[in-house]
């Protein structure tokens, strides 16, 4: 449902729910808010997000070290689908959506597929499968350089509460679409 946290009064819970119940069980003094990278809408997949937290623990209690918070964290997420793959002491000043210095967005497209159903499970809710079962890559190259630079995208954003406090001009670095045989298409046969 996203990463971003959802209120107690939707059907939908967020990746940031997740985490912060997990860590409410490591028994902190002051509940805990995880500050997250970058956002992701429903059904969208993030890998290698970054995030921070700042756990104060009761009196006389020493620090979790890192490889305590990894381990603490993964044993309460169970069975979400979620992972916290390491974690880093940081500087207080330190946010991880603003100290942030890129991010990588990668969409995938799976053609030739007569239909949703004949998505390999492997691939399942990891790709759009649009119908047809051509695109011209060299124009899609050609069309995609005039993104790069830096630009207004205004038309973009959504109308949420933050939208007035964010600029919309964003700079993008690179652009890059390439055709391959999918993320794990040497284990199964097309």
């Amino acid at each position: 449902s996203g990463v971003v946290e959802t209120s107690s009064d939707q059907a939908t819970v967020g990746v940031q729910n997740y985490l912060e119940k997990a860590a409410e069980k490591l028994k902190p003094l002051v509940p805990i808010k995880f500050h997250i990278s970058s956002r992701t809408d429903a059904g969208v997949h993030a890998l290698c997000n970054a995030a921070h937290l700042d756990i104060q623990r009761a009196p006389g209690k020493p620090a979790f070290t890192e490889e305590q918070l990894v381990h603490g964290l993964n044993h309460h997420l169970k069975p979400e689908p979620i992972s916290i793959l390491s974690a880093h002491r940081v500087s207080s000043d330190f946010h991880a959506r603003f100290s942030a210095l890129s991010r990588t967005y990668i969409y995938r497209l799976l053609l030739g597929c007569p239909h949703h159903t004949a998505v390999p499970v492997f691939e399942r809710d990891l790709c759009w499968a649009p119908p047809g079962g051509y695109l011209d890559v060299p124009a899609m190259r050609d069309a995609a350089q005039l993104l790069l630079g830096t630009h207004d995208f205004s038309t973009f954003r959504s109308h949420n509460s933050e939208t007035p406090f964010q600029s919309p001009i964003r700079t993008l670095l690179q652009i890059d679409i390439q055709p391959s045989s999918g993320l794990l298409s040497h284990h199964y046969e097309h």
